[in-house]
């Protein structure tokens, strides 16, 4: 796939230690598109001098609306495909490479499988996700969409699903799926799910909503 027509969607909030860097090693393989949900440190001025498109949150508007104002700004750039990777370097940048592989295979969509999950909750939505659709690991952060799958729904999240919206779509509506594992690198900063019992609560949220929206 041309570099072009890749968008590589990094949320980011306060991550000026790690952005650079993430913003850096994507840009081998696709456009930076870095979402800094109001953050306040250098986090975008960092992203930007890295190279990245930077579409910013004026105030922290929460990790799916990041991925939602990323995955309008790639498809505003023409982007064929969609990949979404954490800015706090858990993701190794260089996996692009095997998730775009599976695209040009002709996967619609891809998901990461986790090397670990800590949370009751993870497990618990894991859980129901591999019985339904076959899917080890809808919480993962690093995905791969055609935008024609985004397309398809006209957002990436509209109830706070934590980045499974969209993914859950695509497996009730058939869309051709891959999967790839990978070793996760120790996270820098808080998790995106927040701290233990909200995380928790964030994630059987999202399952519950998940059960019921059907489209």
């Amino acid at each position: 796939m041309d570099r072009s027509r890749l968008g590589i969607v990094i949320p980011a909030l306060n991550e000026s230690a790690t952005i650079s860097g993430v913003v850096e090693a994507a840009a081998r393989y696709g456009v930076p598109i870095v979402v800094d949900d109001g953050s306040t440190d250098d986090t975008a001025r960092l992203a930007k001098q890295a190279g990245a498109v930077v579409v910013s949150h004026e105030r922290n508007r929460g990790y799916d609306a990041a991925l939602d104002s990323g995955f309008r700004k790639a498809a505003e750039l023409g982007s064929d495909c969609i990949i979404t990777l954490d800015a706090d370097g858990q993701h190794d940048p260089s996996l692009i490479q095997q998730f775009i592989a599976e695209i040009d295979a002709g996967a619609e969509i891809v998901v990461g499988i986790r090397s670990s999950r800590q949370r009751l909750a993870e497990h618990l939505f894991a859980g129901y996700a591999r019985l339904r659709f076959g899917i080890e690991d809808p919480l993962c952060g690093m995905k791969a969409y055609r935008r024609a799958v985004y397309q398809a729904l006209g957002h990436f999240d509209s109830y706070g699903s934590i980045g499974t919206e969209l993914t859950m779509f695509a497996a009730r509506r058939g869309y051709r799926l891959a999967q790839v594992p990978f070793d996760v690198r120790e996270r820098l900063g808080q998790s995106r799910f927040g701290p233990v019992v909200m995380g928790n609560y964030k994630i059987i949220r999202a399952l519950v909503l998940s059960l019921w929206r059907v489209k």
